[in-house]
């Protein structure tokens, strides 16, 4: 049956152009001004994304002063209404949050109603002089945006915004993050492409900021918005791409997959973004395998629980109860590399260098041996050699070993700011290679501009290169960014230890142990001591020897933090007989105890030094080439 002229056909209804009417089963129903006119902007351009800016534009003249955004909600939730749809499941109209929205809806539309539509884009009151005028200059505005749409466009850098999540339910939140994290690493695979990590984008979640702002801040060509819902053992996800500058949509498709499926279809979507934007493609990274296996929903939800519980741990409790969420992963499927990666690294960071829970001896065998089982099970996921080099580092002292890891992690993915980090960490001490540190270190910060660690890692490098006076005068800038992080302070206390003021390192120490109230970490309590005694305020520096002493009766504590406070108090025989034991424990901060290390300034300064060294160094294995790091 052919449609009148003035009818079009949407779904189950038909909309009256003349009439401003929705029409379903003989019913009428009679459409407010502004959700009629919110229809015909969606009717016209059906199948794809109509900004918020665009509505805007159409809705209310520029001189007219309302609340834009509450305006504009009302009406789209009305006209939702009055087709029986819903934000939540939609049918009709979609959201593609921070942006606008979409009619999903085939719409069928006699030629003769193209005309009628256009017209009701007209507004009725202006004189016929006044018409003419804006439509000229419309004419003129969507020329301009037609050549701008099919202008190439150069996307050479991107950020995946957090994905907003629809089920309304805050202990979902874990999952869209773990979706808006598995995104950027498949987009970041490719090193043509610039991709921001999960550390700076998750800044933005639930952002009122527009699109420009955040490519700004982010220095981005592009950004990916989207949303996902997961239920019945299903996922769907909305993705949209934006170019930020001048603002405009390029690209948008919803997937819908069972739970089994997400990790190919994670990279389903990625694919999609890179054939939009065009990125270039080597022939290496054209033999990349795609992510095709299915994995078991529970399997993939404990292995993104145990990585978010992870990402933020400091305490032992944390860091177990990830342990344990890997391990759930691993007995219902073991052969999931990732869980079996994240088993690893979690294991080693109970004994890793700042944390040091528990003997290194304590998790030594298992955090190497599921490292390996991940690398044997996929020797191409970054996460598995990431956590592999880490592990080198602390538990093994074999440099060679982490450099290879770490140079592979970056062959496979590119924009891991994480591995650009922590390898610049070791190029710097005990490598000693600091224009490639800085490299690296200049990179983690081009992926991750938000990340503190940007300050920390820079701190540091001036520390190693025995610079501690750029340290102080680069960490003021620091703590202004970042007023409650206590590596900060931390950092420049070892910097007026170096310099030889150990009275102005005291009160630095101090305020990173008030930052980290009411934890008392060995790995600070250690330098404050030692501070004290170098400044020759004994009695505190024998009430936090005390405190540590007595702290290790119930908990592990690595002996050579009691030998750092026992050499400020000019106890040498104590101190070096801590630190042999440290030795045969293999404790993971020896490896860092290069000429600018500031927890060694008292120790180096006796003769026994040269002699642990010489014990030391044979221990350690270094990338050929690499001159004595301990000398």
């Amino acid at each position: 049956m052919s449609l009148p002229a003035h009818t079009v056909r949407l779904g189950a209804f038909e909309l009256d152009l003349r009439a401003a009417e929705l029409r379903q089963n003989g019913s009428k129903i009679k459409l407010p001004e502004q959700p009629f006119q919110i229809l015909c902007e969606l009717v016209e351009h059906a199948g794809q994304v109509v900004t918020r800016e665009e509505l805007r534009q159409r809705l209310w003249q520029s001189d007219t002063f309302v609340d834009f955004e509450h305006g504009l909600n009302t009406a789209v939730k009305r006209l939702r209404e009055l087709l029986g749809d819903s934000a939540e499941h939609p049918r009709y109209i979609e959201t593609l949050p921070r942006h606008g929205y979409r009619l999903m809806v085939p719409v069928e539309m006699p030629k003769r109603a193209i005309p009628q539509l256009l017209r009701v884009q007209r507004v009725i009151w202006l004189s016929l002089a006044a018409v003419l005028v804006l439509t000229i200059a419309a004419s003129l505005i969507w020329r301009e945006r037609l050549l701008e749409r099919f202008r190439p466009v150069k996307i050479e850098s991107l950020a995946v915004l957090p994905l907003e999540n629809l089920s309304g339910n805050p202990d979902e939140e874990y999952f869209a993050d773990g979706m808006t994290e598995a995104l950027i690493t498949e987009l970041g695979k490719f090193h043509a492409l610039r991709v921001i990590s999960w550390q700076s984008v998750k800044q933005f979640k639930g952002t009122n900021k527009s699109v420009p702002q955040i490519a700004q801040e982010l220095h981005v060509d592009a950004v990916i918005e989207g949303a996902t819902l997961r239920s019945a053992g299903r996922v769907r996800i909305t993705a949209q791409l934006v170019l930020a500058r001048p603002e405009h949509h390029l690209w948008s498709e919803s997937y819908e997959r069972t739970l089994g499926d997400v990790i190919s279809l994670q990279d389903e979507i990625a694919q999609a973004i890179l054939r939009k934007i065009k990125v270039h493609v080597t022939p290496e990274e054209s033999q990349l395998p795609m992510a095709v296996r299915r994995v078991d929903p529970e399997v993939y939800d404990a292995t993104l629980k145990g990585k978010a519980v992870l990402e933020y741990a400091t305490r032992e409790g944390q860091v177990r109860q990830a342990i344990e969420l890997f391990q759930e992963a691993i007995d219902r499927d073991p052969t999931y590399a990732p869980a079996w990666a994240g088993l690893g690294e979690a294991l080693w960071y109970l004994a890793a260098t700042g944390l040091e829970l528990v003997a290194p001896a304590d998790v030594h065998d298992k955090a190497i041996a599921a490292a390996e089982k991940a690398l044997e099970l996929d020797g191409t996921l970054p996460d598995a050699h990431q956590a592999r080099a880490v592990i080198a580092i602390d538990a093994e002292w074999d440099l060679a070993k982490a450099q290879r890891h770490f140079e592979k992690v970056l062959e496979l993915r590119p924009s891991q700011a994480a591995a650009h980090n922590l390898y610049g960490q070791i190029l710097a001490a005990p490598l000693g290679h600091f224009d490639e540190a800085r490299r690296h270190v200049d990179r983690a910060r081009e992926l991750d501009p938000l990340s503190p660690w940007n300050d920390i890692n820079l701190l540091g490098w001036w520390i190693h290169q025995g610079r501690p006076e750029k340290t102080l005068e680069e960490g003021q800038r620091a703590r202004l960014r970042n007023p409650t992080l206590w590596t900060i302070p931390c950092l420049m206390g070892f910097a007026q230890l170096l310099l030889g003021q150990p009275e102005r390192a005291v009160p630095e120490f101090e305020t990173a142990l008030k930052l980290l109230y009411p934890e008392r970490p060995s790995s600070v309590l250690a330098p404050l001591g030692l501070a004290y005694g170098l400044a020759g305020r004994r009695a505190e520096a024998l009430k936090i020897l005390s405190e540590m002493e007595l702290a290790a009766q119930k908990r592990y504590t690595s002996p050579f933090y009691l030998a750092v406070v026992y050499s400020g108090l000019g106890r040498m025989d104590e101190a070096f007989r801590l630190l042999d034991r440290a030795l045969e424990q293999r404790t993971p901060y020896l490896i860092f105890c290069t000429p600018n290390d500031g927890n060694s300034i008292a120790l180096r300064r006796d003769p026994r030094w040269k002699h642990f060294t010489e014990r030391l160094r044979p221990l350690v294995t270094l990338p050929p080439g690499t001159p004595d790091p301990y000398s």
